[in-house]
């Protein structure tokens, strides 16, 4: 089983006299830079001059300096701007000040796991990962608890990465709920692989499909969202609460049969699998991330395309409607900010 530390295994004393750069302040930047100077530490953000973040970050009253600014002032440099944007900005921003008995730090490993950025040998590398978003990461903060989070080790230059790591995990809040010892190789991979297969390619197919079928049987569509739609967020919050088994028991035994009888007709068990296993392998050899990186050379042109059509389809049209009709609308929970 993965190792685990919570707070007693966490020194905080151990980001004294050190300043730490917060580069991006989107959904994680800005929770990690309030989270950490409520914890006492030293905090100045590093954003692109003139971006729209910026200006929040003045209000927020940090000290606002540009990359390159914060990385030479800084003895820990987190950086927390979309993957596809760190390697361009490391080489030009960072590199240059990455001088000895440094750390660079990354709240996802795809980066250093497909080297796209290669730090140079006499600084430390480490990963601090919320599992959750921003938003969350902040608002559990604040109400006194975290959210659990990944720690990994790169590359140890100083011979006390792993405590500087834990300790700016505990400033963000993440040993009051638990943090996990893992690789950042390993946490790319199935990262990747989850949001692929199953939380947000696997999950957003099967919804479509849902509705798209009674749909097209001739039921209304405002029925085929709630069913196949909105309800998602009710079984995974059971399941996320006590498990698979705690949530069949809040369920129906007639929708619990159900889930035996047909879920493997919907999902064949062995092709999807085989299926799974096919861009697990996509993963592990590079080709997704190739994929991806090409895509954000050459303009996004199937990204976008995907996009809009998403955009277009039947099935999101009729949930903006009902969200303005409903009086759950909570539009406001919602994390659209950047990493």
């Amino acid at each position: 089983m993965a190792k685990m530390y919570y707070e007693k295994d966490c020194d905080l004393s151990r980001l004294d006299g050190k300043k730490i750069a917060i580069i991006g302040y989107g959904s994680q930047g800005h929770a990690h830079a309030l989270n950490l100077r409520d914890s006492g530490c030293d905090v100045v953000v590093g954003l692109r001059k003139g971006g729209k973040s910026w200006p929040v970050a003045e209000k927020d009253g940090f000290t606002v300096l540009t990359v390159p600014e914060a990385a030479q002032a800084a003895d820990i440099i987190m950086i927390l701007i979309n993957d596809e944007s760190q390697a361009d900005m490391y080489k030009k921003d960072i590199a240059p000040y990455l001088t000895e008995g440094k750390a660079i730090a990354f709240a996802h490993g795809f980066n250093i796991r497909y080297q796209q950025i290669v730090p140079p040998a006499n600084v430390d590398v480490f990963m601090a990962a919320p599992k959750g978003p921003g938003h969350t990461v902040r608002s559990t903060y604040v109400a006194g608890k975290g959210v659990p989070c990944l720690v990994a080790v790169e590359q140890d230059a100083s011979g006390s990465c792993k405590d500087i790591a834990l300790a700016y995990i505990a400033g963000i809040g993440g040993a009051r709920a638990g943090i996990m010892e893992t690789t950042m190789h390993d946490e790319t991979e199935t990262d990747l692989f989850g949001e692929q297969c199953v939380l947000c390619g696997g999950v957003v197919d099967l919804m479509k499909c849902g509705f798209e079928t009674l749909v097209e049987a001739g039921y209304e569509p405002e029925n085929a969202y709630f069913e196949c739609i909105h309800e998602m967020k009710l079984i995974v919050d059971l399941i996320n609460k006590g498990g698979v088994a705690a949530m069949n028991y809040s369920i129906s035994d007639t929708a619990e049969f159900g889930e035996y009888v047909s879920g493997p007709r919907v999902l064949p068990y062995e092709q999807t699998k085989a299926n799974m296993k096919a861009v697990l392998k996509d993963i592990q050899d590079g080709t997704f991330a190739g994929r991806w990186i090409a895509e954000n050379k050459n303009g996004r042109t199937f990204f976008n395309s995907k996009r809009a059509q998403l955009k277009e389809h039947k099935m999101e049209k009729v949930g903006r409607e009902l969200r303005e009709q409903m009086l759950w609308k909570n539009d406001a929970d919602l994390d659209t900010a950047s990493n």
